[in-house]
């Protein structure tokens, strides 16, 4: 039962965090190619760490 309060307030918070994201973005000239690169260099490093097996 715990397990489900602590998932819950964790989705809460992401689900908080997530409408907070998108308010600042609509209010603000974003620079979205710095996000692309961003979020490109994190998969990047998640795909490389399954193919070669290095790292974590």
């Amino acid at each position: 039962m715990i397990r489900f309060v602590i998932i819950a307030l964790i989705v809460l918070a992401a689900w908080v965090l997530a409408l907070n994201t998108i308010r600042l973005f609509r209010g603000s000239k974003i620079d979205w190619t710095g996000i692309a690169f961003m979020v490109g260099f994190v998969v990047l490093a998640f795909y490389l760490r399954h193919a070669t097996g290095m790292g974590g």
